[in-house]
């Protein structure tokens, strides 16, 4: 299988990268990208080969496109004129149905549409994968494959996209928010930063592999933690008052509303 990816920015990176230590062969990718500079840099670093859109996606039997999707008016004719017929397009840019990437496409050209995250570029990944109308079992069994090179996939109805995005796509930022506020308080209650950050940081490691390892809900290890009339019980009550859960859940509304504006634009 020959793959081209569009797009070498940072997503498309990871996954090449994730592809290679998987056991793909360089001679196998193409990477595209208007950048020449990024290119030569990922030629020498993966020794994949590159080449320009048109070319990338002639030679290829999936084409991943990887790119912001304002860009993507430019790219996907570009893809649409290249490609041989029965070739797979991969989408990665947010908000962009599948519905619009096949009305640029020849005429049953199957498209998968997925959602990643960026702890893919530590393997972690977390992405959500929806088959477009002309996409198989196949097509879908092929990019998980592809993704779970660098982390795990589902397979989701794309009327649950804009959900995914808001929940894991831009999830990983919401997390960091609350390590950086745990550890501005750390260092506020008189610690160094470099001992706040490494306790905050191993914690919410420790606290996620806990999570998935153990198989328990969260309410269960949350209330394993916290003893009658102590510390945590005080430091939960603080956060029911200034209502931090209702907050949460009011910013990925917005984060979902926000996907769903840009696919409609």
């Amino acid at each position: 299988m020959k793959l081209a990816v569009i797009g070498a920015g940072v997503m498309g990176e990871t996954l090449i990268a994730g592809l290679l230590r998987a056991g793909w062969a360089p001679q196998d990718i193409t990477a595209a990208d208007r950048h020449a500079p990024r290119l030569a840099e990922m030629e020498q670093r993966h020794g994949i080969r590159v080449a320009g859109t048109a070319q990338a996606a002639a030679g290829a039997d999936t084409v991943v496109v990887v790119v912001k999707p304002q860009d993507a008016g430019e790219v996907l004719p570009v893809v649409a004129g290249a490609i041989r017929p029965g070739t797979l397009v991969v989408s990665l840019c947010a908000g962009l149905g599948t519905a619009r990437i096949e009305e640029s496409m020849p005429e049953g050209t199957p498209v998968v549409r997925v959602m990643p995250n960026t702890p893919a570029q530590v393997d972690e990944g977390m992405a959500a994968i929806s088959a477009g109308s002309a996409a198989t079992t196949a097509h879908l069994e092929h990019v998980t494959g592809l993704m779970t090179a660098v982390g795990k996939a589902v397979t989701v109805p794309e009327k649950y996209q804009d959900a995914v995005t808001a929940i894991s796509g831009s999830g990983p930022a919401y997390l960091f928010f609350v390590v950086e506020a745990m550890i501005d308080a750390g260092v506020m209650l008189g610690l160094p930063r470099d001992i706040s950050t490494t306790l905050v940081v191993q914690t919410m490691y420790g606290s996620a592999k806990l999570l998935s390892d153990s198989g328990e809900h969260p309410t269960v290890l949350r209330e394993r933690v916290t003893s009658p009339g102590g510390t945590t019980a005080a430091a939960l009550r603080e956060l029911e008052d200034h209502r931090v859960k209702a907050a949460f859940m009011t910013a990925m509304e917005a984060a979902r509303d926000r996907s769903r504006a840009l696919a409609s634009s």
